[in-house]
Parts: C-alpha cells; sequence; structure tokens
C-alpha cells in the first residue's frame, strides 16, 4: 500500500491512545514531546501512565470516545478490539495507527533515534 511521507503539526490537537500497556506508553510519549492533548482510554495502565499529562479515562474503548479527535491510536494486547477501533475510526473519517496491524493503518509511525550530546 503507498504512503505519503508527512510530519503533523499535533500542537493542541486531540488525539486518543486505547490501550495502556508499553507501545501506548511509548506512543503517548511521542504525542506529548509533540504539544498533542492526549486521552488515554483503557481497563487498566502502565504505573508510568500516573506521571503523564494525559486525561486518563479507565475503561474499555467506546466507538463515542473518537468524537472531536484529530487522530487515534490503537494500541491494545487485542487484535479483535484494535480492529474494531480502527473500523470504527474509519467510519468516522479519522486517521488510525493500529499498533499490531500495518495493513489497518492509515498512518504509520517510525522509529526514532533520540542522541544527547552531538557535536
Amino acid at each position: 500500500m503507498p504512503f505519503y511521507p508527512i510530519f503533523l503539526n499535533l500542537k493542541d490537537r486531540p488525539v486518543l491512545v486505547v490501550g495502556a500497556g508499553r507501545v501506548a506508553l511509548r506512543k503517548t510519549r511521542g504525542l506529548l514531546e509533540a504539544g498533542a492533548r492526549v486521552t488515554v482510554v483503557a481497563p487498566e495502565a502502565e504505573p508510568e501512565f500516573e506521571s503523564l499529562p494525559v486525561e486518563f479515562v479507565r475503561r474499555r474503548f467506546r466507538a463515542t470516545d473518537l468524537a472531536d479527535v484529530a487522530l487515534v491510536f490503537a494500541a491494545t494486547n487485542d487484535r479483535l478490539a484494535n480492529h474494531r477501533i480502527a473500523i470504527a475510526a474509519k467510519g468516522k473519517g479519522i486517521f488510525a495507527n493500529i499498533a499490531d496491524s500495518a495493513e489497518e493503518c492509515d498512518f504509520l509511525v517510525p522509529a526514532r533515534v533520540q542522541r544527547e550530546n552531538l557535536p
């Protein structure tokens, strides 16, 4: 499938992350660094989420969670739940990144390398 390379300005944009495991944590941190306003929806979370400036909704995903979001990241450990999120997002015209299915992604997030103290 063809992708178009693009960099997004997410400053103050509402972004939904569904899931709160290690993958979701990594994605959430990157979104916060980009200035996004992040809402995380998950019944349970990695302890590190407690220190992040996100709105945390402790329950399972509902299609109504997609109201007024710019992007959605499905990063649960449940393949069927991620698939349902992809379908719901497509139905609302919202770009979705599905952590366990590149085929269902509307966009991909490349790996980033951060190096400090470079000359």
